[in-house]
């Protein structure tokens, strides 16, 4: 089965590629003849990067563009700051990110819970090196920030480009690759919590350069401040590109992980609006195993000078081993149930696409048409919670209790145009989607899915720096998992309608002049029809589940500031602001009106990295970031505020060269330096924030 989709892909690809070139091979390095041919040199890197300040890239528009002249909202958290940070998840490596909101559920490091201009991100906006990366309801891919190259958001609908994905945008993570430059590096990281860590990277050229080779592990054993909490780890992911010819490339990725967190992550709540200091889990019942791995190949093939064939595919897998608990009343004695949760996941996705560039009259255009297909699968075994003991729990032969497969296709065409001072982008998708979701007796229902998603944008350069842009952007998301309306409703359990997404986004992009520099602001206002909310409800509700998904109907509508900077004095520096107002039109009762809850309207952020090459103080390295997260409402009725949230951040570092020791560098990293662990809810059920933790890190470098 798996066989026939990729030959049937290629066949598809390949007869797309045929009818492109079919001119362009008239003679060896010829275009298309529309008129006059120009051609483009274009980076042929997936993300061009220089400091902090992202520079060109494919995750907008799979096609190598300067970002100043895409006419869209992107951040991007590049490799230095990523080092210079040292986050221990992705929610850390994007907490200096505006429009990207990441303390929903307080301190919880099993999932990248990470909302976009107030939408949930996390099912439907994760993608990996431009795939989508499907998570089920808990066997999500979990991302070490030590495997990334770096992290490109894109803000607003993007399924224009990459399909099903959220009306808050998408999560682009770019895996570490291999590199013609030598480099290779070993640490050593102590901290808090008893934290001992071993990571390594080894990457450069073998035999003529040709092949080139890359490999990354991590070896982490740590506690957490919740009592039973582990954070261990072990990764690692090998990378391999071979230039087959001086047209062709060839890109291995792989990687496996298995680790072990906490399954329990909340504390007992007493009353509404209220997080107490008792930890709700049990710390001999309390182990989240995750075990994944994914393996896939980038192919990218100059046909001529301009047009080129890509092809990304990938496989990967999740296993899910969750032992979880919680409690009815403060003390343990008087009311604690225990469940245990089992999810196995698999994701199939590859996307073919040719490039081609050529010119109609005055017109520069970059045309770019694929196919998209994704087949996700997963099936959970879960017999409910008990209440007797967690040993009687963990003896239980979890039965299986349901399932989900979604296969999707979906075939795009993007057209950039560029003529002087002016770039239009026109992007139009139509995807297909079966789902067929099975129950306790695995039995399946089938549901079909159909729509459009499109863009447009037009950006216009004032001068060598400024530009401003305008754009026109929609969405689509069929429901994954299962809607509830109420335990009463008749239709309770059933499968959701698509989640649709309408954008409009105006702003500017500002270099300062003679700098490395990248200012963004936008204001946008999205409306979003048939979305889903997770409520937390009692466990013994819809057969045992303890979220479930509401439809809601939403408008986001805000301000962001952004800015990334290189500057000569040897100080790199990013910035944010985001304003947002995430009003809901439609959900549960008694909510229309109100604002969504653990939405902040401010959130504000700066982060400074000073590394002098010159003078006294060469060879050291001094980090400090503030973040702000503004006051927001508890839950969708809007009947108790969350506080608002202050939080700084340190980073010190020494490199020995200084003494002769060459390599040798010394980094130390104190998150959340304040200790501040107050309380943040979200629909109903608070959480606290997770205290100050510290890491020493000796590398060496050769």
């Amino acid at each position: 089965m798996l066989v026939s989709r990729i030959a049937l892909l290629a066949g598809l690809a390949a007869a797309s590629t045929t009818m492109l070139a079919t001119s362009a091979m008239a003679q060896d390095g010829a275009g298309f003849d529309l008129g006059t041919l120009v051609l483009e040199a274009e980076s042929d890197d997936t993300l061009v990067q220089n400091g902090y300040v992202a520079e060109s890239g494919r995750q907008a528009t799979r096609t190598d563009t300067a970002i100043r002249d895409i006419p869209q909202s992107i951040s991007t958290v590049t490799q230095d700051q990523i080092e210079d940070q040292e986050p221990r998840t992705l929610l850390d490596a994007l907490g200096y990110t505006s429009g990207a909101s990441t303390t929903n559920f307080g301190f919880d490091s099993r999932y990248d819970a990470i909302y976009l201009r107030g939408f949930s991100s996390y099912y439907t906006g994760l993608f990996r090196d431009r795939l989508r990366q499907v998570n089920g309801p808990s066997a999500w891919y979990q991302n070490y920030p030590y495997s990334f190259e770096a992290v490109s958001v894109l803000k607003g609908p993007s399924s224009s480009m990459y399909g099903v994905s959220g009306s808050g945008g998408i999560v682009n993570i770019v895996s570490k690759r291999p590199k013609q430059d030598p480099f290779r590096e070993v640490q050593l990281t102590f901290g808090t919590e008893e934290h001992q860590e071993l990571k390594f990277d080894f990457t450069g050229p073998v035999g003529d350069g040709r092949l080139s080779y890359r490999l990354t592990g991590v070896l982490r054993d740590a506690a957490t401040p919740l009592d039973g909490y582990r954070d261990d780890l072990a990764m690692i992911a090998p990378a391999v590109t071979y230039e087959l010819t001086d047209r062709t490339t060839v890109t291995l990725l792989g990687e496996y992980a298995k680790s072990t967190r906490g399954g329990t992550a909340s504390y007992y709540n007493p009353s509404l609006g209220e997080a107490s200091d008792i930890y709700a889990g049990d710390p001999d019942y309390n182990d989240f195993d995750n075990e994944q791995w994914r393996l896939g190949y980038e192919i990218e093939h100059e046909l001529t000078d301009s047009v080129t064939l890509r092809q990304n595919l990938r496989y990967s897998e999740v296993d899910a081993d969750l032992e979880f608990s919680g409690l009815y009343a403060a003390t343990p004695d008087l009311g604690r149930y225990w469940g245990h949760y089992l999810e196995d996941s698999e994701t199939f996705a590859v996307d073919t696409s040719v490039e081609a560039f050529f010119t109609t009259g005055a017109l520069n255009h970059t045309l770019v048409t694929g196919l998209d297909y994704s087949d996700a699968s997963y099936d959970a075994y879960y017999g409910g919670v008990g209440y007797v003991s967690a040993d009687e729990t963990d003896a239980i032969d979890q039965p299986y209790s349901g399932g989900q497969e979604t296969e999707q296709l979906g075939l795009y065409l993007h057209d950039q145009i560029k003529s002087s001072d002016w770039t239009v982008f026109l992007s139009g998708r139509y995807d297909w989607v079966e789902t067929t979701t099975f129950d306790a007796a695995k039995t399946g229902t089938d549901k079909s899915d159909e729509g459009f998603s499109g863009r447009i944008g037009v950006s216009y350069a004032l001068n060598d720096d400024l530009s401003l842009f305008a754009n026109l952007s929609s969405s689509f998301v069929p429901t994954t998992g299962l809607v509830f309306d109420g335990p009463d409703a008749p239709n309770s359990g059933r499968s959701g309608d698509p989640t649709r997404g309408v954008q409009k986004e105006i702003g500017f992009k500002y270099q300062l002049p003679n700098t490395e520099s990248l200012i963004t602001a936008s204001l946008f206002d999205i409306q979003q029809e048939d979305g889903v909310v997770f409520q937390t409800v009692d466990p013994t509700e819809f057969g045992g589940l303890n979220q479930v998904q509401v439809p809601y109907d939403l408008r986001s509508r805000g301000l962001e500031l952004e800015g990334q900077f290189n500057f000569e004095n040897d100080l790199r520096m990013t910035a944010a602001y985001t304003y947002l107002d995430m009003e809901i039109e439609r959900g549960a009762s008694g909510t229309k009106g109100n604002q969504l809850s653990a939405t902040p309207e401010h959130t504000a952020s700066l982060w400074a990295f000073y590394e002098p090459r010159a003078g006294v103080l060469e060879g050291w390295g001094f980090g400090s970031g503030l973040r702000y997260v503004g006051e927001s409402w508890g839950d969708d009725a809007n009947s108790f505020r969350n506080d608002d949230l202050f939080f700084a951040d340190l980073s010190l570092s020494y490199d020995f060269g200084q003494l002769g020791y060459d390599g040798l560098v010394l980094q130390v990293n104190v998150k959340n330096v304040f200790d501040n662990t107050d309380q943040t809810c979200s629909a109903g059920n608070c959480y606290r924030i997770e205290g100050r933790t510290a890491t020493a890190s000796v590398a060496y470098r050769f």
